[in-house]
């Protein structure tokens, strides 16, 4: 038996405290088990195990050895789970969630073409603006818009998710240009969120950032809702460029304060910290990082 089969033979007798149960979850015999080891002693210089009639137990050295061994261990598995991925077709269900303004505007478009690119994958795309435990709901990759929270779970960022205050060219007109932030005050506010609790935007000063507070005539948890409200000209709104960029780039609303933007988000996907990443969702995931990016097609206004 090679070094690294005793070492693998060494730690299942640790683990599982018999030689008789470490041969048969081996496939092994007792007797090859128990030679690997005195050949490990042999080689150390040191004896591993106690031996018992009813257990097995390391000794002190024993321990210690198991505990380097274990890591080994497990960097050979891991380094043999990554080759064997790159030889392995992504296959089975996907299942996805996202925001149902994202998920509509350019996640659809990004799963058809991963559809062409793997077709032996079904998916299942839940759109919706809940935040969900994607452990508890099953959910391979749930994209989330914001500023992450300490969670569990893997997040890689696959875009930023810039924002920006804007109103229609004819609300501008009518009310007037703010020249600095401390004029939204006298505007007509259209803001995400809950009417409940203390309405606030928080733009960017150069290096500082500058709390406004707000009264807003619109409060809505869905961002299509605020774009229509501005698009018909009434008030000014602070959304995220993936809604409102083409809107800009037609002329239909204008970007107020320029040179004070809104604080900005990511986009994230999230999913669980499997040792081993199931290929479905690796692959999904590298491919919607490269198909947004630094500078996503909603900015290119």
């Amino acid at each position: 038996m090679d070094r690294l089969d005793a070492m693998k033979a060494f730690a299942r007798v640790v683990a599982s405290g018999s030689y008789a149960e470490a041969a048969r979850q081996l496939g092994l015999t007792r007797s090859a088990v128990s030679k690997a080891v005195t050949e490990l002693e042999h080689h150390l210089g040191a004896r591993l195990l106690d031996r018992t009639t009813r257990r097995v137990a390391p000794t002190e050295a024993g321990r210690a050895y198991h505990e380097r061994v274990a890591g080994i261990l497990a960097d050979v598995e891991e380094t043999e789970a990554a080759v064997s991925r790159l030889h392995v077709e992504p296959k089975g269900l996907l299942r996805v969630n996202a925001p149902m303004s994202f998920g509509t505007l350019y996640l659809s478009a990004a799963i058809a073409d991963f559809m062409v690119a793997y077709p032996d994958l079904r998916i299942e795309a839940i759109m919706n603006d809940r935040f969900i435990d994607p452990l508890e709901e099953g959910v391979d990759v749930t994209v989330r818009i914001g500023v992450l929270s300490d969670s569990s779970l893997i997040a890689r960022k696959l875009a930023p998710a810039r924002r920006v205050l804007v109103a229609s060219p004819g609300y501008l007109e009518s009310h007037g240009v703010p020249a600095a932030p401390a004029d939204l005050a006298a505007h007509r506010a259209l803001n995400f969120g809950h009417a409940s609790g203390p309405q606030r935007w928080q733009l960017q000063d150069g290096d500082e950032v500058t709390t406004v507070p707000i009264d807003p005539i619109l409060c809505s948890n869905n961002g299509d809702v605020l774009r229509a409200a501005a698009i018909h000209g009434n008030g000014i709104t602070l959304l995220p460029t993936f809604l409102v960029g083409p809107d800009i780039a037609a002329g239909r609303l204008s970007i107020v304060l320029p040179g004070h933007p809104p604080v900005g988000l990511g986009i994230y996907a999230l999913y669980a910290p499997n040792r081993y990443l199931a290929a479905k969702t690796r692959v999904f995931v590298d491919f919607l990082s490269a198909r947004f990016g630094d500078r996503p097609e909603w900015d290119r206004f």
